[in-house]
């Protein structure tokens, strides 16, 4: 396991990031996994043992069920709470309430004042806002970020599903105030879907970010269970709960290619996924996720699967991206900025 610098930050994460989106399973997440705590247990022991010290979870998985979970496993497992990095999340409805939802400097304080209490903790270790929140001002939010962070409650700040001019905003807005500015960016990422590349990733680069990928299998369908013969896996989340989206047409293109690969390396499938991701320069900590130890032990090893060259060539020439306006006049207009061209 290899361990990078967050962002500009001094702290280090594992390359691997364990999700708890499966742990619980409780009303809409049911249907992405309904680990109990025993399980919970070995697969935290497992990943910790694996060299991973960066754990996932959010307010909203399983209604605060996973974040329970995850406190119990880190107190039952006897885990140095110096050793992990926690990572959660608020946005998302937490209630029936009007105001129990969103990126309100209100919410956001209740939100984590709730997360330490289901968690067991004295603070957070980062804490990303989980998505857009259309009515409250960019400035409250950053004024409510500040706002827990020098309470102490939570020592870095990440930022989840935005557009990158949004991302860049709200950095502005922190550096004018002399407020925390992000140090991460949570994304959907993966071989069939690789639309952060032309917008969020620059973004990401410029701004002194680190990435952590999210759902790097797509919700699995990378995993090796589906193919064009093979639309339901029948043990898969995916056959129940088709997201996140994509070009399924595309995706069985790339698989093809995994596959072969995969067979040249007797592997599986989703090691080659994640073999190419963790190789991706931006690229901090792929996040994760298992219901069961052999899908975990499995991710674990993509760690030390080393693709060649030519290899990592043919994923990036099958799930390449189309070109779109203006990246492709960004790139056009480069070449008469060298005078031997």
């Amino acid at each position: 396991m290899e361990y990078n610098q967050l962002g500009n930050t001094g702290i280090l994460v594992s390359e691997l990031c364990l999700g708890t989106m499966t742990f619980g399973g409780k009303g809409f997440w049911e249907s992405i996994g309904k680990v109990p705590q025993d399980e919970v247990n070995k697969l935290m022991k497992t990943a910790l043992d694996g060299g991973i010290n960066f754990i996932d979870t959010a307010n909203a998985y399983s209604e605060g069920l996973s974040e329970k979970m995850l406190g119990k496993s880190l107190n039952d497992l006897g885990v140095n709470r110096q050793q992990v990095v926690v990572a959660t999340k608020v946005r998302i409805r937490m209630g029936p309430g009007a105001n129990q939802v969103g990126l309100t400097r209100s919410h956001m304080i209740d939100s984590v004042n709730e997360s330490l209490e289901r968690m067991g903790l004295s603070y957070i270790d980062l804490l990303y806002i989980h998505g857009v929140d259309p009515l409250t001002p960019l400035e409250e939010t950053m004024r409510g970020l500040e706002d827990v962070v020098r309470a102490g409650k939570v020592r870095y700040l990440g930022i989840s599903n935005h557009p990158a001019w949004m991302v860049a905003k709200a950095n502005a807005i922190a550096e004018r105030n002399g407020w925390t500015p992000f140090c991460a960016g949570q994304y959907y990422y993966s071989l069939a879907s690789r639309d952060i590349e032309r917008e969020v990733i620059p973004m990401i680069e410029d701004q002194g970010m680190g990435l952590m990928p999210w759902s790097p299998l797509a919700g699995g369908f990378l995993s090796g269970k589906y193919s064009r013969e093979k639309e339901k896996a029948g043990n898969s989340r995916r056959d129940d709960f088709d997201f996140p989206p994509l070009n399924k047409e595309k995706a069985y293109d790339i698989i093809d290619v995994m596959l072969e690969i995969a067979e040249n390396h007797q592997v599986s499938a989703a090691q080659v996924a994640l073999a190419w991701m963790l190789r991706k320069p931006a690229v901090t900590s792929v996040i994760i996720g298992a219901k069961k130890l052999d899908q975990l032990n499995d991710n674990l090893a993509s760690t030390k699967l080393q693709l060649t060259g030519d290899e990592i060539n043919q994923l990036d020439e099958i799930s390449a991206l189309t070109p779109e306006y203006p990246g492709w006049m960004v790139q056009r207009q480069m070449h008469d900025r060298f005078m031997n061209q």
